[in-house]
């Protein structure tokens, strides 16, 4: 990197976002100090002004090219109920992924008609709460599935998840459509899944799903998914999954949703029947550069490196350490100027893996400077931890000038309240 990208830097912040004249850091109306003395630090900070942007833009560009489509929010990427509510309110329906998604999304008040449950590994709790609750479609990732949708009596739409056989360009750990992936069937096994369900006196075959993975920046694999669908017959719903990658760093330059929708619409609209639903489920590409996350430096340590650590790191952001994702950072109210020095920003925890950003420029960092990193809006809250006895940290909704707390910091009881001696 070199110094003149620091004047790219605030690119990476939530739209709008902006330096007062003095250099300091504002979200969406509310400067960083104020925040942080508000909230303390760590704390992530989500615009929501932008995130509200984001879904409309997702809703209008699919509706534009498939009217008959849905968008379903991949809540994984980030479960707040808070970030929920505001899908539900844009007029989304949510994809969840377990037990805990699904309450909340209730709780967010979605219509559960609108729900979308996925996972390879269901429980039976996991299933009695989606036949009890009247969720839309569970998308069937294999047999047992089956067995434990029949077990419970009721009647339930189903997808089958199809393993298209396309490998996408990113992380082996968010790879999900290559052969081999431990997500869905191939399609020979899922012929045979889907004859079995379409003589179910209980489930309903209503369709098929796919995925290919997280983080892609290039639109062909998605438009290469589509095909392998349309072997297997033709169905009333096709669920398209979502995947498209986001901007964490001045090299990454995803493709725009409608340069996304324009490849992914435009074989469905070659393969698939004109009749059917259409479903998507953007996840990162949503959330990922709404929020930003405050830290306070606590310790700068000189030497063959330069460290700089903060008073957070792998118990809020576990990116790094799991997908190697790679951040920008800056000192808060000097994103440029003089004494600028390369340095790796590193986390509280005791593990040599704890590194948020590996070789950042930083301006003269400082024991009790505050740093910004952009871009943490996606699986940073859903993968917080309590590692080191660490307490997840707040989320704060910010808009307009105001913010306000919309989930609270862990507090010392709160790590005590499950022991039982």
């Amino acid at each position: 990197m070199h110094q003149a990208d620091r004047s790219d830097l605030l690119s990476l912040f939530p739209a709008g976002s902006g330096l007062t004249g003095d250099g300091m850091l504002v979200v969406a109306g509310c400067r960083a100090d104020d925040l942080a003395a508000a909230f303390g630090t760590p704390v992530l900070v989500v615009a929501e002004d932008a995130l509200r942007s984001r879904a409309r833009e997702y809703r209008e560009e699919l509706s534009a090219r498939w009217p008959d489509s849905r968008v379903v929010f991949a809540s994984k990427a980030f479960p707040c109920t808070a970030v929920q509510r505001v899908m539900v309110e844009e007029g989304l329906g949510l994809d969840v992924a377990g037990g805990g998604e699904i309450l909340t999304a209730l709780k967010a008040g979605v219509d559960p008609g609108l729900i979308v449950l996925h996972g390879n590994a269901k429980s039976d709790e996991e299933i009695a709460l989606a036949v009890e609750h009247g969720i839309g479609l569970v998308v069937v990732d294999n047999a047992d599935d089956v067995d434990r949708l029949e077990a419970t009596g009721r009647t339930q739409d189903v997808l089958v998840r199809i393993i298209p056989g396309v490998t996408a360009d990113t992380h082996s750990h968010v790879l999900t459509g290559h052969e081999g992936s431990k997500f869905g069937l191939a399609p020979p096994d899922a012929a045979r899944l889907i004859q079995r369900i379409e003589r179910s006196p209980r489930l309903r075959m209503r369709g098929l799903h796919v995925h290919v993975g997280s983080q892609i920046l290039d639109v062909e694999p998605f438009a290469e998914s589509v095909e392998p669908l349309a072997q297997l017959g033709e169905f009333e719903v096709y669920d398209l999954g979502g995947g498209l990658g986001a901007r964490y760093t001045w090299s990454d330059e995803p493709p725009t949703v409608a340069a996304y929708l324009d490849a992914l619409i435009g074989a469905a609209k070659q393969h698939l029947p004109a009749s059917a639903h259409l479903i998507i489920e953007p996840g990162r590409s949503m959330v990922c550069t709404a929020a930003t996350t405050i830290y306070r430096v606590t310790t700068v340590k000189r030497g063959a490196i330069t460290f700089v650590a903060v008073d957070g790191g792998m118990g809020d952001n576990l990116e790094v350490a799991l997908f190697e994702q790679r951040f920008e950072a800056g000192i808060v109210g000097r994103f440029e100027g003089p004494g600028l020095e390369t340095v790796t920003v590193v986390g509280r925890h005791c593990e040599s893996g704890d590194v948020l950003v590996d070789g950042v420029p930083l301006a003269g960092p400082a024991v009790g400077d505050l740093l910004a990193v952009p871009a943490t809006g996606a699986y940073c809250y859903t993968m917080a931890n309590n590692y080191n006895g660490n307490r997840r940290i707040p989320v704060v909704f910010a808009t307009g000038g105001r913010a306000r707390l919309v989930v609270r910091r862990e507090s010392w009881d709160d790590l005590m309240a499950r022991d039982v001696d």
